[in-house]
C-alpha cells in the first residue's frame, strides 16, 4: 500500500535532518518523513571513542560565525553543550622546507611574518593592478596570476585541509565564488576585501567587536549534533533507517518515492544527499543533466595517542604536496577540545590520502601507522611509541568541485525551478562545510514551510582561515 506524506526527505545526514528540524519547528503538524539508507542517521558525521581516546571519522567542527548554525544550536539546546577553540588563539602551521611555520590569522600579522621574501610580498600587491582572470581557472592558476607563485604552497595547504583536494584541478569559481565575485566587482581581491571590511565595520552594532570566529564541537564529538537532531524525530514515523531509495519520479500531481521499506507519495520531495548520490536519483527526472558524477576524494584518519608529551600550541598543521611527505596534515585533537584523551595523555589525528594519493588509503593499518609516525618524528620530534593507535577508514568521500561544477549548480537551480515540489541539497551541492550545509538546508526548510519555490543562487564571501 502506498502511503502519503506532505514532505519526504531522502537522506538522514546533516542536511536532511536540518530540513526536517526547520520544517517541524515552523509547521509542527506537517506530515514528514526522513528516509536513511544506513542503520543510523548522521551521514559522514561519525565520532569515535575507545580507551578514553576520541576522534572523528568526518568533520571535526564548524566555525561559530554562521547565524543559522547558532540558531540551530539554540533551538536544540546544544548551545549549552558546545565547546569552542578560538581561531585567534589556536594557530595552525604549514610545513615548508621540512619545518612547521606558524600562520597568523590576521593579514597584518601575516605580512610581518617571514613566510615569504619581501619581494614576493610586494608581488602579492600585484593583485591591485591585474585584470580579473577570464574563464574557469584552477585555484593554482588563479592564485599564481593574482598573487604570485611564492604563495602557492600556502594555497595548496588551504585546499588540502579543506577538500583533501588538488588545487590544480579544483576550480576557483566553484570553491570560492564569493572571492571571484569580489575580483569581478572591484577589479581586485584586495580592493574588494577592504571594501567589504569597511562595510562590515559600518554595519556592526555600537560596542560590538568584529572577532575572529571559533571552532565549535561538543564534549563527546561532532556526532552529538546529528544525534540530537534525530532525537527530535519520531522513530519509524518521521525517521526510517535501513531504508534505501531506488526511484524518485514525478506523477501528475505529486512525487512517488520507491524504497526498500515502502512506497510513498509526497507533495514535496527533498533530495538531501551527496552530489553523486543525488545525481543517481535525478536521472529519471531530467536525462539532460550535464554531468552524471563529479570526482571525489577519500581520507583515512590515523589516530595516535601518547602518554605524556606535549604538542605545539594550536590546531595542527597542513603539508603542501611539494613537501613529499606521506600525510596531508595533522590535527592536535587534545589541544582543540576537552575530553579527547585520558588525563596525562595527548592524541592527534593524521590524515592520509586525498585526491592526489588515493592509493595510500588502501594500505594496511600497520603501514599507515608506521609511516605517520615517521612524519610525527620529523615534524613534531615525537619519537616515543604510542600507547594507542587506531586507523579510521572513511564512511564517505569528499566531493571535488572541479571542471563543470558551476554549470552543474546552474543545472540544479533550473531543475528545481522547473519541477514543482522538488528540492536538492546535501554534501557538496553548495559547499562541503558544516555551515554550508546548514544554511542551505535551513533555507529549504523555511521555503517549504511557506510553500515557496526553491531558489539557490546566492553567492557568499567566505573568509580563509588556516
Amino acid at each position: 500500500m502506498t502511503e502519503h506524506r506532505d514532505t519526504v526527505i531522502i537522506g538522514g545526514g546533516l542536511s536532511g535532518l536540518v530540513v526536517a528540524h526547520r520544517l517541524k519547528r515552523l509547521t509542527p503538524n506537517r506530515k514528514i518523513v526522513v528516509l536513511e539508507k544506513d542503520s543510523m542517521p548522521g551521514g559522514v558525521i561519525r565520532s569515535f571513542e575507545e580507551s578514553g581516546f576520541r576522534a572523528e571519522r568526518g568533520p571535526h567542527g564548524f566555525l561559530d560565525n554562521c547565524p543559522q548554525s547558532r540558531q540551530l544550536l539554540k533551538e536544540t539546546g546544544l548551545d549549552k553543550e558546545r565547546v569552542k577553540a578560538p581561531l585567534g588563539t589556536f594557530v595552525r602551521y604549514v610545513c615548508i622546507n621540512g619545518k612547521l611555520q606558524m600562520i597568523p590569522q590576521t593579514p597584518l600579522k601575516i605580512i610581518r611574518e617571514p613566510l615569504i621574501p619581501w619581494k614576493d610580498k610586494f608581488r602579492v600587491l600585484g593583485d591591485l593592478f591585474i585584470k580579473p582572470v577570464a574563464g574557469e581557472p584552477s585555484v593554482a592558476d588563479w592564485a599564481a596570476r593574482r598573487f604570485g607563485h611564492a604563495l602557492l604552497p600556502y594555497v595548496d595547504a588551504v585546499f588540502t585541509g579543506t577538500y583533501a583536494g588538488d588545487y590544480d584541478k579544483l576550480k576557483i569559481d566553484a570553491v570560492m565564488p564569493g572571492v571571484r565575485a569580489l575580483e569581478k566587482e572591484y577589479g581586485s581581491v584586495i580592493k574588494g576585501a577592504i571594501a567589504r571590511a569597511r562595510m562590515a565595520k559600518k554595519e556592526k552594532r555600537k560596542g560590538e567587536k568584529l572577532e575572529i570566529p571559533a571552532m565549535t564541537s561538543f564534549p563527546n564529538g561532532m556526532q552529538r549534533l546529528t544525534d540530537r537532531l534525530s532525537e527530535l524525530l519520531e522513530p519509524d514515523r518521521e525517521l526510517l533507517c535501513d531504508c534505501t531509495v531506488s526511484r524518485v519520479i514525478r506523477k501528475e500531481t505529486n512525487w512517488q518515492i520507491t524504497s526498500t521499506r515502502k512506497t510513498l507519495n509526497a507533495d514535496h520531495v527533498v533530495i538531501a544527499l551527496p552530489v553523486n548520490k543525488s545525481l543517481e536519483l535525478l536521472q529519471e527526472t531530467d536525462s539532460t543533466m550535464i554531468l552524471d558524477s563529479i570526482p571525489e576524494s577519500w581520507l583515512v584518519t590515523v589516530v595516535l595517542g601518547f602518554k605524556g608529551g606535549e604538542l605545539p600550541p594550536g590546531f595542527g598543521f597542513l603539508i603542501p604536496d611539494i613537501e613529499n611527505r606521506f600525510s596531508l596534515g595533522t590535527l592536535f585533537s587534545s589541544n582543540m577540545f576537552p575530553n579527547r584523551a585520558p588525563d596525562g595523555h595527548i592524541v592527534f589525528e593524521t590524515l592520509v590520502g586525498g585526491r592526489r594519493h588515493p592509493e595510500k588509503c588502501t594500505l594496511d593499518d600497520q603501514e599507515l601507522i608506521d609511516r605517520c609516525l615517521v612524519d610525527a618524528g620529523a615534524l613534531l620530534s615525537i619519537h616515543d611509541q604510542p600507547v594507542y593507535t587506531k586507523v579510521l577508514r572513511p564512511v564517505g568521500a569528499i566531493p571535488q568541485l572541479e571542471s563543470g561544477y558551476p554549470a552543474l549548480l546552474d543545472w540544479r537551480n533550473d531543475l528545481v525551478k522547473n519541477h514543482r515540489g522538488l528540492y536538492v541539497c546535501g554534501f557538496g551541492w553548495d559547499g562541503i562545510g558544516i555551515n554550508d550545509m546548514i544554511k542551505t538546508a535551513w533555507a529549504i526548510g523555511e521555503k517549504l514551510a511557506r510553500n515557496r519555490a526553491q531558489h539557490q543562487e546566492e553567492t557568499e564571501l567566505k573568509k580563509v582561515y588556516f
